[in-house]
């Protein structure tokens, strides 16, 4: 178990038994975290790392954002998406049919079928999950069009940013919500994990607010996405699993490979 200043003891356990998993427990059965469970015989606990807390709209008038002077829209999340959506309803902005979305995922962009006609409007998605294939997808429009980059209050993507101001794109940031640190003490009290995997920067932020002398001691770290990889690089951690890849293109194939190869934790 782990308290605030000390070692935790999962490397000292043979094999992995136990993974962590920083985000919500999926409402479906189906999801294939539960065939990873019973493929490799693990234990999957969920539990959010964050709280995002949604800005409300007398807040975002602040920004002095006109939603509807923007032909496309920048989305690296489904919670991005929820909020702009949902700022669009509070302020009773109609979405123009010709607004282009530009997501980080296949994934992300299949989302948005929760709030729009999918096939009748304009989706464009990174080849692999990465930031630069994204890029690579934005290049081809960035002449012509204006950009919203909606993000967290506390987390925008900085590498998003630096690339957008140097490819000379028409672009603003859209603040529409904020991540805080979620109380985890509770499942680490319980339980040691040999794995943990992060999806965001603010994850890892969570785990070291929480546990502030936190020390990796053989843990297997596995990221989602190249800024959340570097936060944990950045903390002083080592990085075992990170995704996406072509070859791992989510943290369940990310996961699969690496227990299919029987790396052991090390101590």
């Amino acid at each position: 178990m782990i308290k605030k200043g000390s070692k935790q003891s999962a490397s000292s356990t043979k094999g992995i038994k136990k993974i962590l998993i920083s985000q919500p427990r999926p409402e479906s059965d189906k999801s294939p975290y539960f065939d990873l469970e019973r493929k490799h015989n693990v234990e999957l606990v969920f539990q959010p790392f964050i709280v995002l807390e949604g800005i409300p709209a007398r807040e975002f008038r602040k920004q002095k954002i006109d939603i509807n002077t923007f032909s496309a829209i920048i989305f690296t999340s489904r919670n991005a998406i929820d909020h702009f959506f949902r700022m669009s309803e509070e302020m009773k902005i109609s979405i123009g049919q010709d607004t282009k979305y530009f997501c980080i995922t296949e994934a992300v962009a299949l989302y948005l079928q929760k709030f729009i006609l999918y096939r009748k409007r304009k989706v464009f998605y990174g080849a692999d999950g990465t930031n630069k294939s994204m890029f690579d997808v934005i290049n081809k429009h960035r002449e012509s069009e204006n950009f919203l980059y909606v993000c967290s209050e506390n987390q925008q993507d900085n590498e998003i940013v630096s690339w957008l101001k140097n490819s000379n794109c028409a672009f603003q940031l859209a603040y529409m919500y904020r991540t805080i640190s979620n109380d985890i003490t509770g499942v680490f009290s319980k339980q040691d994990f040999h794995v943990i995997c992060f999806f965001t920067p603010s994850g890892v932020k969570s785990l070291l607010d929480n546990f502030p002398d936190f020390k990796q001691n053989g843990t297997v770290f596995g990221t989602f996405g190249s800024n959340t990889a570097k936060a944990v690089e950045d903390s002083g951690f080592k990085l075992d699993i990170k995704v996406p890849s072509p070859q791992k293109p989510s943290m369940v194939a990310g996961l699969d490979q690496f227990l299919s190869a029987e790396k052991p934790v090390k101590k």
